[in-house]
């Protein structure tokens, strides 16, 4: 019988951070895996109900509770690395050996998970790697869509615009009815999520037009304002940090680790939201 969580993440740092998690009861228990997803094989994952490939700090998990999905609700996740697809990197898309989803893909052709969710950077790249990605999971019987989401939709203080997606068997979509017919899971965004946020901090300025976040609104945004304050750093952009906190990262105890993980990190109140509309769906079953 399938009783607990698999956790498959490569990083040392990260690989204790998610132990403490699990030791600390903030998130299921479970049994983390340190190899790569490419020595991972399908025989190693039958005993689990939910497996969270990339796991990094554990982001899809937390918001899966969050939307009040059960723990012994069976699902997958997996953020795939970004790095060969962001703007940010050196562009070598699907030639880059960091470029995991045929390994992830293999793993989910053979064991058949009824649900599978992920995340991957948005713009052209991640659009093309999306295209790819359902073409997969179509061919394998799966419904699969995505909807392009920055994390200032849920009042977060920054930007960060992902691709959330998601597939399901279609033997559990609505009706029987192909995905293409069925937009029912899609929570798209307000049309201007970020309006008047035109110097706040985005990762992804090359690739979006700002717009600005003044000071006076942190009282408007209490769910992520409470004992913050503004600060305007060297580059123009305007973040909101821990009351008496430096904007330069020296004195972080661990820094390089922590702040790698964070920046590898999903926004859990966005993946939050997208499982929500998900079980509106499958729950009308």
């Amino acid at each position: 019988m399938k009783k607990w969580n698999y956790y498959n993440e490569i990083d040392p740092f990260t690989v204790e951070w998610i132990k403490n998690l699990i030791n600390k009861g903030l998130v299921p228990n479970g049994e983390v895996d340190t190899r790569s997803i490419t020595e991972v094989q399908p025989e190693d994952l039958r005993e689990f109900t939910q497996c969270h490939f990339f796991a990094g700090i554990l982001g899809w998990s937390l918001a899966l509770r969050l939307a009040g999905w059960p723990d012994d609700r069976p699902v997958w996740t997996g953020s795939c690395p970004c790095q060969p697809f962001s703007v940010a990197g050196k562009g070598a898309g699907t030639d880059d050996p960091r470029h995991l989803w045929p390994h992830f893909f293999r793993l989910i052709s053979a064991c058949k998970p009824e649900v599978v969710m992920g995340e991957q950077v948005a713009g052209k790249a991640g659009y093309g790697w999306l295209d790819g990605v359902r073409s997969d999971l179509e061919g394998e019987g799966y419904a699969c869509d995505g909807v392009d989401i920055p994390a200032c939709a849920v009042d977060a203080p920054h930007i960060r615009q992902r691709l959330y997606w998601v597939a399901n068997a279609e033997s559990i979509g609505r009706g029987g009815r192909p995905h293409d017919e069925d937009e029912g899971w899609r929570q798209q965004p307000p049309a201007d999520p970020c309006e008047g946020s035109d110097d706040m901090a985005d990762a992804d300025d090359a690739r979006r037009e700002g717009r600005a976040i003044l000071p006076e609104r942190a009282d408007e945004q209490s769910a992520w304002s409470r004992g913050v304050e503004w600060r305007r750093g060297a580059d123009g952009k305007t973040r909101r940090v821990k009351s008496g906190v430096c904007l330069l990262v020296n004195g972080v105890p661990a820094r390089v680790g922590r702040l790698r993980a964070y920046g590898n990190a999903i926004v859990p109140q966005v993946a939050k939201v997208c499982i929500e509309a998900l079980m509106d769906i499958l729950d009308e079953q």
